[in-house]
């Protein structure tokens, strides 16, 4: 007789659990509208360790350079082609972020940083090719360290995938700002 009894209430018990793991969570839905469910009381708050993220940043970036002498293809996301913000999307993408393939929608990701605090990994954002036209049209990511001539990598209309330099450049008239994301 045990074994009816135990057989007609595990679903119930299942349910039960399910319910009470439930009520412990609370959704959050984030300003791109994508919900994530996260505990109401966390059992330990966990920081990631400044070491993690500069371990990602230098991945992302070895990657990013891996990716030179792709050909420009406009709106290409493929290393058998990229323009400027499908290079940056599918770098990150490689590493499991959902980035934008767009330079305007690129430009709201993350967070603002000073210019001179640009890292490995950060975003660099630029007008399109008409500099007086103050709106996000090109994107990079960032290779070179803080307080240094900021480097970057990026697909260029002139060149495909390559690095060029801000400051010095046409790009230093083009400067919006940099992005940071990791």
């Amino acid at each position: 007789m045990r074994k009816p009894a135990v057989l007609f209430l595990s679903p119930f018990l299942v349910f039960i659990i399910l319910l009470s793991a439930r009520s412990h969570t609370r959704k959050y839905t984030s300003p791109a509208s994508e919900t994530y469910t996260m505990p109401k009381s966390p059992l330990r708050t966990q920081s990631v360790p400044a070491a993690t993220v500069q371990n990602k940043a230098d991945k992302l970036v070895k990657y990013a350079l891996s990716l030179q002498g792709s050909p420009y293809v406009y709106a290409g996301i493929k290393p058998s082609g990229f323009d400027c913000s499908g290079f940056v999307t599918h770098v990150f993408d490689h590493f499991s972020m959902d980035v934008p393939h767009s330079s305007a929608l690129q430009a709201e990701v993350g967070k603002p940083v000073q210019r001179q605090q640009a890292q490995p990994g950060d975003l660099v954002i630029f007008t399109g090719t008409q500099p007086s036209i103050r709106e996000p049209g090109h994107v990079g990511i960032v290779i070179s360290e803080p307080g240094d001539t900021i480097s970057f990598v990026h697909a260029s209309s002139n060149g495909g995938v390559k690095v060029s330099q801000v400051e010095g450049s046409r790009y230093n008239l083009r400067f919006l700002e940099v992005r940071r994301i990791l």
